[in-house]
């Protein structure tokens, strides 16, 4: 570095590491939002406060005469200026030269290249402390104005960010006590920055829990205000917050209105220290199921807000809202390259178990509070059971559903598994597009009969997670309209039916197969019907009928493999015809074959596969019946 001095009290010198191209990067690659100069600047503030909180334990001499410690923001919107300034530990001439006009001490080259190459900036930015020049973004010029705790002396450091600064000694009258005031000359059309409202909204966003007091003052007017208290609710002991202190927290941090179901606070030591504070509404917010699935929670670093956009929480997790406070990352500028941060993913893991924990604990010991969250989040959690199978067992403990037999009541796997019937040996499912669809299916007829309990699954997510799950306590998932209903080793109601014999049966199913062709993979004797003649089902490995259906809307309407044609033998209906089929009737089964393929199509919800013959056989069967 060039240094010269050009009178006796002012030095001018030479910014090192090529402070245009640094200063030109910040500007267009660093920040995209320019309201970040004044975070960076509290930030760095709050930072000295805490140094000399620090240094005056061991040292109490420092911070004499201090009642506390606060940082003061100025703003003048006629002059188009902005001060900062801190009562915090200070800087003396040397450190005001090493501080801000060494931006780079080592590797300056492979720093500013980084820079230039977003993707890797990230990594580096944290490592030289360069947000101080984020005040170039709107300032023509800046002015520091510092003095040490202790020292009898006070500089100032002024640039223009365009290659040199200078350092000038200031008179002790003219300089704070101790501490650093920022002075910042705005640029043409920057002046919104020295607005009252425009300060106010950016501490309120972005510091407004740092660890020191925020106040505010505007030039010809004698009010100071108060921004920001220097407490941070999360940064409390949970036994010290009130449940109103919860409430109002919670209704800015998740701009809600209504009252959280649940309130996680607690903070982790260990390896990694933070702070967490989450909630979980008892509404569904607006944007729950937006399909990017953005997470809701902020990210600080010791209490500097840093991003709303780190993936802390999973997608699955999406519906909760806070604050996780970190005490390891680094306080830097990469705020918007955080996503792939080892600490943030272990982070990640930590809150996400924690909160899967307190979750199960409501469930337990507070169902009526639970189910509330279910109702309105189950769709989503669920989501965490396809996308992420080695959270399966927890998120099994937790799920609940509706099921046949327990009108409103929502049951849990473990309930499900509890009540068996003997010789049981899956858990049934039936998926549907609504609860009352599934609830009129034909399918359920045998398992109902037989007083068995069947899984209602009517949100998208279920055809997929529930194909992917092994089984639950051993028991594996079985759909009741795909492949054999499996039904014969449980007892049958007393007073059923008689049922047509097994070689009537076999011919009827034959001559229908034989007329449907390649409608149907199959025609058979069904166990899961009681009161309907016929119903269409999955092959045994195809896909279910309802899955098959939302993998045809996506794939331009192609169908998997035909589905299964399925008889009640104890139906009037079948009866007859069989007793057609062996009795020289095979043209009338023939005829009948696509009423009853219609008919089971219309049961599951669908229009016959031909419309007008189908029509036309129920027109020839009126006629006939009509004489």
């Amino acid at each position: 570095m060039t240094e010269h001095a050009t009178s006796p009290t002012v030095e001018r010198h030479a910014f090192e590491a090529e402070v245009s191209r640094l200063l030109h990067l910040m500007v267009h690659a660093v920040y995209s939002d320019k309201d970040i100069f004044l975070r960076e600047l509290i930030s760095n503030a709050a930072d000295a406060c805490e140094k000399l909180r620090y240094l005056s334990i061991a040292e109490p001499a420092l911070a004499a005469g201090a009642e506390g410690f606060a940082i003061t923001v100025t703003a003048d919107a006629a002059g188009r200026r902005l001060v900062v300034a801190d009562d915090g530990i200070g800087m003396s001439r040397d450190e005001l030269r090493d501080n801000l006009g060494t931006i780079a001490r080592s590797g300056t080259k492979a720093f500013l290249d980084g820079l230039e190459k977003k993707e890797d900036g990230g990594a580096l930015i944290g490592q030289f402390g360069v947000g101080f020049y984020s005040a170039f973004m709107v300032a023509d010029r800046v002015r520091v104005v510092s003095r040490r705790a202790g020292s009898d002396e006070a500089w100032a450091w002024e640039s223009d960010g365009k290659g040199t600064y200078e350092l000038t000694p200031v008179p002790l009258e003219e300089a704070p006590v101790r501490g650093t005031r920022v002075e910042l000359a705005l640029a043409e059309g920057m002046e919104t920055y020295a607005e009252a409202a425009t300060v106010e909204r950016i501490v309120r966003a972005y510091s407004a829990h740092v660890p020191v007091p925020i106040r505010f003052a505007e030039v010809g007017r004698d009010e100071v205000r108060e921004l920001a208290d220097g407490s941070a609710l999360w940064a409390k002991p949970k036994a010290s917050a009130t449940a109103e202190e919860y409430r109002e927290f919670y209704g800015t941090v998740a701009q809600a209105w209504d009252e959280p179901a649940l309130t996680l606070h607690y903070r982790a030591e260990g390896r990694h220290e933070y702070s967490v504070l989450l909630f979980v509404p008892s509404e569904k917010p607006f944007d729950l199921f937006d399909p990017a699935r953005k997470g809701r929670v902020k990210l600080y670093v010791r209490r500097v807000f840093i991003t709303d956009e780190a993936e802390i929480l999973p997608g699955w997790l999406r519906f909760a809202r806070g604050v996780v406070d970190s005490e390891d990352l680094p306080l830097n500028l990469s705020r918007e390259m955080l996503q792939k941060n080892p600490v943030i993913e272990a982070i990640g893991k930590g809150v996400t178990s924690r909160l899967l924990s307190e979750l199960a604990k409501t469930a337990d010991n507070d169902a009526d509070t639970y189910a509330k969250v279910w109702a309105a989040f189950g769709a989503v959690l669920k989501e965490g059971l396809y996308e992420a199978p080695e959270r399966r067992d927890e998120l099994f403990r937790i799920a609940r559903f509706r099921t046949t037999t327990a009108g409103e009541a929502w049951r849990s796997l473990a309930d499900y598994v509890k009540d068996l019937k003997e010789n049981q040996t899956a858990i049934y499912y039936a998926l549907g597009e609504s609860r009352e669809a599934v609830l009129a299916s034909p399918h359920l007829e045998g398992y109902a009969a037989r007083g068995l309990e069947v899984l209602i699954l009517t949100d998208p997510v279920d055809a997929f997670w529930v194909r992917t799950a092994l089984g639950f306590d051993g028991k594996p998932f079985k759909s009741v309209t795909q492949g054999a209903a499996d039904l014969d080793a449980i007892a049958k109601p007393e007073g059923a039916p008689e049922e047509a014999g097994a070689a009537e049966v076999a011919a009827l199913a034959a001559l229908l197969k034989e007329a449907l062709a390649e409608r149907v993979s199959d025609v058979r004797a069904s166990a899961r019907l009681a009161s309907s003649p016929v119903c269409l089902v999955a092959a045994d490995h195809a896909l279910d009928k309802l899955t098959e259906k939302l993998v045809a809307r996506q794939e331009g309407g192609n169908r998997g493999l035909a589905p299964v044609l399925e008889l009640n033998p104890a139906h009037d209906l079948v009866k007859a015809l069989a007793a057609k089929a062996v009795g020289g009737g095979a043209d009338a089964v023939r005829e009948a074959a696509v009423l009853l393929h219609g008919q089971a199509r219309i049961l599951d919800g669908e229009a016959p596969e031909d419309p007008a013959t189908f029509a036309a056989a129920v027109a020839k069967l009126m006629r006939a019946q009509l004489g």
